[in-house]
C-alpha cells in the first residue's frame, strides 16, 4: 500500500499517464516562440549583410564591400572554431593553422597553373582533413593546458613550415597573380565574390544550426560540462570530439582559401599564433557558445580596428593619439566588454528572454 503523501505526489491517472494537452501545448507554443526569439536577430544581421553591396554601389566604391567580406571570412573561421570552443570547452591555440592550410592550397595550386576554385578547395580540404585528424587525435589525448599548448606548438611548426618554403615565397609570403576561376562566376568582380561569400557563410551556420541542435551537438555540449558523465552514459566521447575538431578545423581551411582569393595573397602570418589569438578573441567579443556571435565579434574586431587606425572623425590633437597608439584604446574596448557584457555582445542581446547555449 502507498502512503497517503506518496499517492498525492502521483498523477490522478497513474504513474505512467501522460501530461495534459494543455501543458503539452504550452511547452510547444514556448519552444516555438524560443526558437522566432532566436530566428530574429540571425535574420537581422544576414539582411544587414545582404544591404552592404547597395550601400557599396551607392557610395561608388568597394571598399567597405572588401572590408566587410574579409569580416565575414575571418568570421566564418571564428565559427568554425567556436564549435570546439564556445560549444566543446576545448581551447585551440593553433586554429589558424588551418586558415594557412586553405590560403596555401590556392597560392600553391595557382602557382603550377591550377586556377580551378573547386579542385583547390578539394585539395585544401582533402590536407586539413588529414593534418587536422592527426593533430586532433594527439592534442585530445589531453585536455586543459595540454592541449592549448600541444595545438599551440603544431601551429607554430607549420608556421616555420611555410617560412622554409623559398620557393613559395618565404617568410616574404606568396603573391597570387588572380583569383580563382568558378562556373558561372567572376570572382574577380567584387560584388559577385562578395555574395560568394556571404552564402558561404549563411550555408555554414545553417549546418552549425542543424549540427549544434543534433545529439552530435548534445554529446559535444555534455562533453564541456562533464567528459567522464558523459563516457558512463555509453557515449564514445574522445570520438566525438575528435570529429567536432576536424569539421572546425574544416571550416576554417574554407575560410583560408577565401581570404587568399580576397588578399590575392598567402602568408606563414595566416598560421601565425597571434591569429589564433584574435580567433579565440572574436568568439569572446561576440559571444561563446552562441551561433553567430564569433561573426557579430569579427565585425567589431575588423571593424574597430579600422576604426580606431584611420579615425575619419576629427578629433583635434587627439585624433594623432588615437591613431598612433590605437591598439591601447582597442585593448580598453576588449576589457569592459568583458567585464560588463560576459556572454559578448551578440550573447548578451539574444539572452534577454531566450535560452542561451
Amino acid at each position: 500500500m502507498l502512503s497517503e503523501q506518496t499517492r498525492q505526489a502521483l498523477p490522478l491517472n497513474g504513474i505512467g499517464a501522460r501530461p495534459p494537452h494543455d501543458t503539452i501545448a504550452r511547452a510547444a507554443d514556448a519552444l516555438h516562440t524560443s526558437r522566432i526569439r532566436e530566428l530574429l536577430p540571425i535574420t537581422a544581421i544576414f539582411l544587414a549583410l545582404v544591404l552592404v553591396p547597395v550601400v557599396s554601389l551607392f557610395l561608388g566604391h568597394t571598399y567597405y564591400l572588401d572590408l566587410v567580406s574579409r569580416a565575414m571570412i575571418l568570421g566564418l573561421a571564428a565559427m568554425g572554431l567556436n564549435l570546439i570552443l564556445g560549444y566543446g570547452g576545448m581551447v585551440s591555440f593553433g586554429h589558424a593553422l588551418y586558415l594557412g592550410i586553405g590560403a596555401y592550397a590556392v597560392g600553391m595550386l595557382s602557382t603550377h597553373g591550377v586556377e580551378s576554385a573547386l579542385t583547390q578547395l578539394a585539395v585544401a580540404i582533402a590536407v586539413g582533413t588529414i593534418v587536422s585528424y592527426l593533430i586532433g587525435y594527439i592534442c585530445l589525448k589531453v585536455d586543459g593546458m595540454g592541449f592549448i599548448m600541444i595545438t599551440l606548438a603544431f601551429a607554430q611548426m607549420f608556421y616555420y613550415l611555410a617560412i622554409s618554403l623559398k620557393q613559395y615565397g618565404g617568410d616574404d609570403g606568396l603573391p597570387i597573380a588572380a583569383r580563382s576561376t568558378l562556373p558561372g562566376m567572376d570572382l574577380e568582380n567584387p560584388y559577385q565574390f562578395y555574395l560568394l561569400v556571404l552564402a558561404i557563410l549563411a550555408a555554414a551556420a545553417y549546418l552549425l544550426y542543424r549540427l549544434v541542435h543534433s545529439r552530435f551537438g548534445t554529446v559535444i555540449r555534455g562533453c564541456k560540462q562533464n567528459t567522464r558523465r558523459m563516457y558512463a552514459l555509453g557515449f564514445p566521447a574522445s570520438r566525438y570530439k575528435l570529429f567536432a575538431y576536424v569539421i572546425s578545423a574544416q571550416i576554417s581551411v574554407l575560410a583560408g582559401v577565401l581570404l587568399a582569393n580576397l588578399a590575392l595573397f598567402a602568408a606563414p602570418s595566416y598560421m601565425s599564433w597571434t591569429l589564433s589569438g584574435d580567433l579565440i578573441l572574436m568568439c569572446v567579443l561576440g559571444g561563446l557558445g552562441t551561433l553567430l556571435g564569433p561573426l557579430i565579434g569579427a565585425i567589431a574586431f575588423v571593424g574597430l580596428e579600422e576604426f580606431l587606425s584611420t579615425m575619419p572623425i576629427d578629433l583635434g590633437n587627439a585624433t594623432e593619439l588615437i591613431t598612433t597608439h590605437w591598439l591601447g584604446f582597442f585593448g580598453v574596448f576588449i576589457v569592459l566588454v568583458v567585464l560588463f557584457l560576459r556572454r559578448g555582445l551578440y550573447g548578451s542581446f539574444t539572452a534577454k528572454g531566450a535560452r542561451h547555449d
